[in-house]
């Protein structure tokens, strides 16, 4: 089992910017597939970016163009910044592995 822990969320102005931290416990971190998931509240989890061990990325539509996801195998952390927000950004955001998910951590937009 992998332990991740999420961090960086906060409350920003519609157009501000936010960076999201994920960091994973294991020593082949590098070879994870990572991915961010993101919850609205009264809806479902929603898929928002993936990064493979080859840095291949992947993204919702919705967040095409305004979020970027890296990694740092050094520092067996996962990053999502987001750039551009917008009001339906505003969810609990989480990072996952395989089965294994963070606590999450609160993104609010204001308009």
């Amino acid at each position: 089992q992998v332990q991740l822990v999420e961090s960086g969320g906060g409350l920003v102005q519609a157009g501000g910017s936010l960076r999201l931290s994920c960091a994973a416990s294991g020593r082949t971190f590098g070879l994870y597939l990572m991915k961010w998931f993101r919850q609205a509240p009264g809806k479902e989890r929603e898929f928002v970016a993936t990064i493979d061990r080859n840095r291949s990325r992947y993204y919702a539509d919705s967040v095409k163009g305004r979020f970027t996801i890296s990694r740092d195998n050094a520092k067996n952390t996962v990053y999502l910044q987001m750039n551009s927000l917008k009001p339906e950004d505003t969810a609990v955001y989480y990072c996952n592995k395989d089965s294994d998910w963070g606590q999450g951590t609160q993104v609010t937009v204001s308009s």
